[in-house]
């Protein structure tokens, strides 16, 4: 069978999502007939000693890059500020693309890579790997429209690069129609309420520097329940789901939610938001 063949694009490829996905496609979903072809990144020294030590080929340019694969991952998990730049080495080549999270650094550069995406015709999608866990599975069993509150948990090494992973939890459970934000802490005990239409109404809670396994309570018009996230597997479903993207063309997550993921994380760094809701 021929492989279908990911290029990773990057800012520097020694971190933890270029080795897990790497891993993944490798053992776990090797059936599926894909592999990581090739690599380019913007540090270059590091990546190719990366590259060197994982058997990734290296090349010396995105355009080099793309000759030799039919799909692109922009990761640069921790640098988010390069995305924009990133995705405008390669959507120009028109492939699938996956872009790693946290997708853009503001609301403005997200709606600037959707453009730039629509302009090239790039089937792309972004996401956090907690969308892809058994909370989504007990929200899919129980409905989503049955769904009237959540209270998630995350943390991290930073409030800007982890706040996501609560807040995608929230959106991928209760849709896009947010409607207003006030968050309460700044130190290492943040609090967002959230505001849904139809009086639905969420919390998420991010405890940076500080060990904190990430869950959900969810209530819905029968019950509410407690759960815990298994993060054994949040990396291979998310590395799953991706694949998905690349065999189909079609984004499986409406670009409403990743949009709406990004708004909320803007309005809980506006200082007004201390002080009351602000209208999402």
């Amino acid at each position: 069978m021929k492989q279908k063949r990911i290029g990773y694009v990057d800012y520097s490829l020694d971190n933890f999502h270029s080795e897990v996905y790497l891993k993944h496609f490798r053992e776990e979903l090797k059936k599926r007939g894909f592999e990581v072809a090739g690599a380019w990144a913007l540090e270059e020294k590091p990546s190719r000693i990366w590259a060197k030590a994982n058997d990734v080929p290296y090349y010396d340019t995105p355009q080099a890059l793309n000759e030799a694969v039919d799909f692109f991952m922009v990761l640069a998990p921790g640098n988010t500020e390069t995305h924009l730049k990133l995705c405008q080495s390669i959507f120009p080549f028109k492939k699938t693309t996956y872009v790693d999270k946290t997708f853009a650094p503001d609301l403005k550069t997200a709606k600037r890579i959707f453009a730039l995406a629509d302009k090239h015709k790039v089937k792309m999608q972004t996401t956090s790997a907690l969308r892809y866990t058994n909370v989504q599975t007990f929200v899919c069993e129980a409905g989503r429209s049955n769904v009237r509150h959540m209270v998630a948990w995350g943390g991290g090494r930073s409030f800007g690069e982890y706040a996501i992973h609560p807040v995608e939890l929230i959106v991928s459970c209760m849709g896009a129609k947010a409607t207003r934000l006030m968050r309460r802490g700044t130190g290492k005990e943040s609090q967002l309420l959230i505001d849904f239409s139809g009086n639905r109404t969420a919390v998420a809670n991010v405890y940076i520097k500080a060990k904190t396994d990430f869950a959900a309570t969810v209530t819905t018009k029968s019950e509410t329940r407690h759960i815990e996230v298994d993060s054994s597997e949040l990396f291979l479903d998310t590395a799953s789901a991706l694949l998905d993207l690349f065999e189909s063309g079609k984004p499986n997550i409406p670009r409403a939610e990743s949009l709406m993921v990004r708004r909320i994380l803007d309005v809980a760094e506006n200082p007004k938001a201390l002080k009351g809701f602000i209208k999402l």
